[in-house]
């Protein structure tokens, strides 16, 4: 086993990474950019290297840098993670020339297998099936427009190079075909450097089945069952389990012969894992998708199914071991599902978010685990993956997992930076999940079933009652003018109402008056209501951050940070301050009679289309804003002329920046 291992990755993978090789007693290197300086996983390691400023091209992505934070360490081995260089073949080949193991598989083995279309063609001379497509590598816009046409849409366009959903493009128009492939081009070019494109026939409804498979250097490849990873949202996916409720005995066994096929014939070493499109209504109809060359974000759930480490034993093949079991020794026992928290935010239709961790807690034990690189006071930025953490529930059965991870999600407290950690809670309790009845499509499908825009009145409640308690004078400081203190005592009559402004993000301002009763009590007075509600305060604070009170006959718990600006409950997490009513209305241009567009999220301005003069219409795509490696486009509302221009690409905009403003086009009226 080596003495010192560089982790070249940060976060929760990292931390992860980490963890195994502490438990091995092996030393850990970690490195970080100036952004990741305080970062879990630098004090987690044994030893931290500085790498580069916080742009990933110039710390995390950079060969030489990361080769010499392992030659100063004295590090004999580079675990890649799942994420960055994992699966960059120039890399595993500039660790091997600079005498370092690299805990993965060969360079060409990378190399071919990172090439969707070469993949393809291997696997397929396998015996493996595949997917009907395009065939041959460095297609034209025109080529590659010509084979959807052939193939005939919906088609699915997909970068030759990379994974996780980035640059896959569903088309099922033919004329957007053009735009679509000029995207795809982007952020396939963004994400992994090659915009090399190739198109496939899109299966309705299909069901996404990986097989993880470990492959020593000495000819042994053993597969360790399925996961099933149906539950996808814009390709990416959001909840994973081990094993699927669609395979029987016979077909999991057929699939799991044709991964070990597919990466014999690659000559693959490591841990890796086979992607199978599969027709949700034939099972024994399956299809070879891609070969990932690297650790699954997902591989807890098969570490619980299968009672292996599968880092550990990553490493003990990097360091020429055997195998020490052979097929027929793998069982699955039990059943296991992870959720992956992003920081996006459900309510602005899924843009990333940001901020800072005020308050966290993530559960586990009791067939709970939570994979994570967070802690308080962590910055969460725009320029890195979006996922903070996954939350993995282990049960006997289906049931009880699902059952298990809804109520760990609900414990989730990541206070300061939306998550998406409720909207998963919900998706988890949807009839078709807890059936089983799954394909990729489900969730967009159920999406707005799932997703609440309005913010609860009893967040408002909770926000109102802890501004009143803010104002409550100091226990002990002995005499209290009683026409100084904020209470609403008056000379005579019923105390006065106490109101309190508040807004949330996104949504109009509401006042809520708080007032004493006479026997003690509370009342609250929402916005609107003519007739107040009463409220027990049952504050109690087990951890110094939790806020209970009674409304309308219903208890509520919430977390809380210091300052009280933040609830979280359920999962969810909103944001409650002091509302200006001044402040609030700046959200459109001082140009008189013109519109703005604002940043719908933290990013940085990758596309500029106009300028200031332009004729645009209704629709138009304007600038394209990326962040968390997602582009969204900026679209005109309306026909008009573009006004002001407030960006240029490169720009760093924050979230409701105004970029541009259109002025609207005359009409006859």
């Amino acid at each position: 086993m080596f003495d010192t291992v560089l982790v070249a990755n940060r976060g929760e993978i990292a931390v992860r990474v980490i963890r195994t090789l502490r438990a091995l007693g092996v030393r850990s290197v970690a490195v970080f950019s100036d952004a990741d300086a305080d970062a879990r996983h630098v004090r987690e390691a044994d030893t931290a290297v500085r790498i580069g400023p916080a742009p990933a091209g110039e710390s995390y992505l950079s060969v030489e840098r990361l080769i010499e934070a392992a030659a100063r360490t004295g590090a004999q081995a580079v675990h890649p993670g799942y994420g960055f260089l994992a699966e960059n073949a120039g890399f595993a080949r500039a660790c091997e020339e600079a005498g370092l193991v690299f805990i993965g598989p060969s360079a060409d083995a990378i190399a071919l297998m990172g090439d969707k279309i070469r993949a393809k063609e291997t696997v397929a001379a396998a015996g493996v099936p595949v997917v009907p497509g395009s065939s041959g590598s460095g297609l034209t816009d025109a080529q590659l427009a010509d084979a959807a046409r052939e193939i005939g849409t919906p088609v699915l366009l997909k970068p030759s190079a990379g994974g996780g959903g980035k640059g896959m493009r569903l088309v099922r128009d033919v004329s957007a075909l053009e735009e679509e492939i000029a995207a795809a081009r982007r952020e396939a070019r963004t994400s992994f450097g090659d915009d090399t494109l190739l198109v496939e026939r899109w299966i309705d409804r299909p069901r996404h089945i990986e097989i993880q498979v470990l492959a020593d250097g000495h000819g042994n490849v053993v597969h360790l069952g399925e996961r099933e990873c149906s539950l996808q949202r814009r390709h990416q996916k959001v909840i994973e389990e081990a094993p699927s409720v669609l395979l029987d005995e016979a077909t999991r066994a057929a699939m799991g012969e044709a991964a070990v096929q597919a990466a014999r014939s690659c000559g693959y070493r490591g841990a890796g894992t086979v992607e199978f499109i599969v027709p949700g209504g034939d099972p024994s109809s399956y299809y070879f998708m891609e070969m990932n060359t690297r650790l699954q974000v997902e591989h807890p759930v098969t570490e619980l199914v299968t009672g292996l480490d599968l880092v550990e034993w990553q490493l003990r093949v990097a360091a020429g071991e055997r195998l020490g079991f052979a097929q027929e020794d793998v069982t699955l026992t039990g059943h296991a599902v992870e959720a992956r928290v992003c920081a996006e935010d459900p309510a602005r239709g899924f843009l990333p978010s940001g901020g800072t961790v005020l308050l966290l807690r993530e559960p586990q034990g009791d067939g709970v685990r939570t994979d994570s690189g967070l802690s308080e006071g962590t910055e969460v930025g725009s320029l890195y993956d979006p996922m903070l953490s996954k939350v993995i529930a282990y049960g006997p059965d289906r049931a009880t997992a699902l059952r298990k991870l809804r109520g760990a999600l609900a414990e989730t407290v990541t206070l300061g930076v939306p998550t998406n950690a409720g909207f998963l809670r919900r998706l988890l309790a949807h009839p078709a999940v807890v059936a089983g009845e799954l394909d990729t499509g489900l969730v967009e499908r159920v999406v707005d079933e799932l997703v609440t825009t309005e913010v609860p009145e009893e967040v408002y409640a909770a926000a109102a009652l802890l501004r009143q308690t803010a104002l409550a004078p100091a226990a002990g400081t002995g005499w209290v003018n009683p026409f100084g203190a904020a209470d609403g005592w008056r000379l005579g009559g019923a105390r006065a109402w106490t109101p309190h402004p508040l807004r949330a993000p996104g949504q109009e301002p509401v006042t809520v008056r708080v007032r004493r009763t006479a026997d003690g009590g509370t009342e609250l007075l929402p916005d609107g209501a003519d007739t107040p509600v009463r409220v027990t305060p049952g504050a109690f604070s087990a951890d110094g951050h939790r806020f209970a009170f009674e409304l309308d006959g219903v208890s509520y718990t919430f977390a809380t940070p210091p300052d009280g600006t933040w609830l979280g409950r359920d999962g969810d997490a909103w944001q409650v301050r002091d509302h200006d009513p001044v402040v609030a209305s700046l959200t459109r241009s001082a140009h008189a009679g013109a519109d703005s567009l604002t940043a719908p999220m933290p990013g940085t301005v990758t596309v500029v289309k106009v300028a200031v003069g332009d004729e645009v219409e209704a629709g138009q795509s304007l600038l394209v804003v990326e962040a968390m490696k997602m582009e969204h486009v900026v679209s005109a509302p309306h026909a008009g002329t573009v006004a002001e221009l407030d960006v240029t690409p490169g720009s760093t905009v924050a979230m409701d920046q105004v970029l541009a403003v259109i002025e609207p086009k005359e009409t006859a009226e």
